[in-house]
């Protein structure tokens, strides 16, 4: 395809980390995870990571945690406000743990969380908030985080699509009580399949490595918060002790994600690079509203609206792009309210839901990658430009 929404970012490194493990014959989750794990956290400036199978495991062990930790866990009926548009393992584990959901309406140029509404949202029965930087874009999280402050909630932040970018030189996924990331083929650096939990809470931090490991003993520290060992060697290599599950990530995934981790900079640095001209190319154009940039984005993709009041045919513009092979896509899933299994949820809406349906209706978005874009940017625009005419 000639544009993409997604490329390799591995070279020759990758693929030697992966053969030093088949030499290993040690596959299952052992030392190159937890060297990922530590380089992981000490690159964000964050106490504890924890690596599991993907960025969707990484929300479902996280809020898992937060159902089981000793003081004030979240509990079937409890409230967590959300975003109307993000992807939906974002809102599956809180639905699964009983939990209801209160939706904000987005902001149609950051196609973030409405922050402005946060207040309103709050009821007695609230208990977290879920914030999630769109798309590279950071939310507004210093907001979010003081909000969860002044009222004594959990602050959950999803940044499986955000990884790099950073709001008020702090990095994003280290705002939260619980921070998680993806680390799929697609995402700012790949594993192939994987995500991160990172967490300065030594309690969720061990809650987090048992859910993820059978909700047994074994990946436990000595001094472990969450039980008292016994003598009983015997049983002690298989107690069990949480409602877990397995969603441990391979040694593969580990060794490459050390070598990827390195060159996430340099990627970030290319990312922006293609965002500072994406921008010049598109943001004074009435048809097009793009993403403004909230702090510095990691710059994921970029995500266009049509403008609804020109009255432009997506239709006619999906057409055009694929017939000059550009990839595009719907913007993060879309609004989730629009999709059938929200007649599972527990749930209301904070408002009405304007935004979120204006993307939903009206946007899409094609990739970003790590390397010059600028010959397919123009090429977007040309394409863009005539489809719109």
């Amino acid at each position: 395809m000639y544009y993409e929404l997604a490329a390799s970012t591995w070279g020759p490194e990758e693929v030697e980390a992966l053969h030093r493990v088949i030499d290993s014959n040690m596959f299952t989750m052992g030392e190159n995870v937890r060297r990922f794990e530590q380089a992981f956290a000490a690159k964000f400036g964050v106490k504890h990571g924890v690596m599991v199978n993907s960025g969707s495991s990484a929300n479902l062990v996280a809020v898992a945690a937060l159902a089981y930790k000793r003081e004030k866990p979240l509990q079937r009926s409890d409230e967590v406000i959300v975003p109307a548009i993000s992807w939906s393992t974002t809102f599956y584990p809180f639905q699964q743990y009983g939990l209801k959901l209160r939706f904000l309406d987005v902001e149609l140029d950051t196609l973030n969380m409405d922050v402005s509404k946060l207040e309103a949202a709050l009821t007695p029965r609230t208990r977290a908030v879920a914030v999630v930087s769109i798309l590279g874009n950071p939310a507004a999280l210093d907001v979010v985080r003081a909000f969860c402050d002044k009222h004594d909630l959990i602050m959950f932040e999803d940044n499986c699509e955000s990884m790099g970018a950073t709001l008020n030189g702090k990095p994003t996924g280290t705002y939260g009580d619980l921070n998680t990331f993806s680390l799929f083929f697609s995402h700012h650096i790949s594993t192939m399949e994987g995500g991160m939990i990172l967490t300065d809470n030594d309690e969720l931090y061990q809650l987090c490595r048992a859910m993820r490991n059978h909700g047994w003993t074994r990946d436990q520290p000595a001094d472990s918060m969450l039980f008292e060992r016994s003598e009983d060697d015997f049983f002690e290599a298989y107690r069990f002790i949480l409602p877990g599950y397995n969603v441990r990530p391979l040694e593969l995934s580990g060794a490459v994600g050390v070598e990827q981790l390195k060159k996430l900079d340099g990627f970030t640095a290319v990312r922006r690079a293609n965002g500072t001209y994406f921008t010049q190319r598109f943001a004074a154009d009435p048809r097009f509203i793009i993403q403004r940039e909230n702090g510095e984005s990691s710059w994921f993709s970029f995500t266009f609206i049509l403008n609804p009041n020109m009255k432009l045919d997506r239709k006619r513009v999906m057409q055009s792009l694929k017939a000059a092979d550009i990839g595009y896509r719907i913007i993060t899933g879309g609004n989730f309210l629009r999709h059938d299994v929200i007649k599972h949820f527990d749930y209301d809406c904070v408002g009405p839901i304007i935004n979120a349906n204006i993307a939903h209706d009206h946007g899409f978005f094609v990739g970003n990658h790590p390397f010059d874009l600028r010959d397919r940017i123009d090429t977007l625009y040309q394409v863009l430009d005539e489809a719109t005419r």
